[in-house]
C-alpha cells in the first residue's frame, strides 16, 4: 500500500523542493523500485517515443546537438528547412559557416552549434565515409557528440543504448526517487545502468522526460497528480 499523502503535499504552483539527502540504496533494491516505476509510467505514457523528428541517424544527431538548451519543439520547427537546405553530411560539410548559422538561430548558441554541426559532418566524412559509427567509444569522439547525444543515437538508430540518457529531467527525477544521488550526467548514467535494466535504458529515458514535462516539472512539480509520489523522497 502507497504510503498516505502528507497534508502539506505540494500543489501545482508550489515551488520545487530540492530533494532531500537519502542514503542511496543498494542497486538490487534501486532495481526493484526501478522496475515498479517504469510499469506505473509505461502505463501513462503507453507510446513514449524521441520526441525529436528524423527520418535518419543524421538528422537525428544533428537534432540533438541542437537540442541542447533548446526545447525539442523549437527544434523540430528547425530541423525542416535546415534539412532542404543542407540534406546531407556532404552539405553541412562544404556549406559557409554563417548559412548554417543563420539556419539554427533561433535555437540559441547557434556559434558553437553551428560549428559542431560542420565538424561532425567532416569527422563523419573522413574517418567514417559519411556514415554514423555504432559504438559509444567512436560516437562520443564526433564534435558535438557527448554521451547524452551518443547513447539517443545508438539507442534510436542502432537500438543498443550504452546506457540511460541523461538530460536534466533524468537526472533532477532521478535524484528525487532515490535512483541516484549524483549531479555529473555521467555519474548518474553509471548508476541509472547498475539498477535499470538494460534493455529498458532507452524506454526510462524517454519515460522520465515525458513526466518530467507532464507532472514532475522543474519550477512546479504537480505532486497531487504524480503517479510517482510514493517513491520521492523530495516530498513533504
Amino acid at each position: 500500500m502507497a504510503p498516505a499523502r502528507p497534508t502539506g503535499s505540494k500543489k501545482a504552483g508550489s515551488k520545487a523542493a530540492a530533494p532531500k539527502t537519502v542514503a542511496l540504496a543498494p542497486p538490487a533494491e534501486r532495481g526493484r523500485k526501478a522496475l515498479a516505476i517504469l510499469k506505473v509510467l509505461r502505463a501513462e505514457f503507453p507510446d513514449t517515443r524521441c520526441s525529436l523528428e528524423h527520418v535518419d541517424g543524421w538528422q537525428l544527431l544533428v537534432a540533438t546537438i541542437l537540442s541542447a538548451q533548446c526545447t525539442d519543439a523549437r527544434v523540430n520547427q528547425v530541423t525542416p528547412g535546415l534539412f532542404r537546405q543542407f540534406p546531407t553530411p556532404d552539405d553541412f560539410a562544404a556549406a559557409p559557416i554563417e548559412e548554417i548559422e543563420e539556419a539554427i538561430r533561433s535555437t540559441g548558441f547557434y556559434h558553437n552549434k553551428a560549428k559542431s554541426l560542420q565538424g561532425a559532418a567532416r569527422a563523419l566524412i573522413e574517418k567514417h565515409g559519411g556514415r554514423l559509427p555504432g559504438s559509444i567509444d567512436e560516437l562520443v569522439k564526433v564534435p558535438g557528440c557527448g554521451r547524452k547525444t551518443a547513447n539517443v543515437v545508438l539507442g534510436e538508430v542502432f537500438g543498443k543504448p550504452a546506457g540511460v540518457v541523461v538530460d536534466t529531467h533524468v537526472g533532477r527525477i532521478s535524484r528525487k526517487l532515490g535512483l541516484t544521488d549524483q549531479d555529473d550526467p555521467v555519474k548518474v548514467e553509471r548508476q541509472l545502468n547498475e539498477c535499470v535494466p538494460e534493455a529498458d535504458w532507452r524506454d526510462y529515458g524517454h519515460l522520465l522526460i515525458d513526466h518530467g514535462r507532464k507532472t514532475c516539472t522543474a519550477r512546479s512539480p504537480k505532486c497531487d497528480d504524480c503517479g510517482l509520489f510514493r517513491w520521492c523522497v523530495a516530498r513533504a
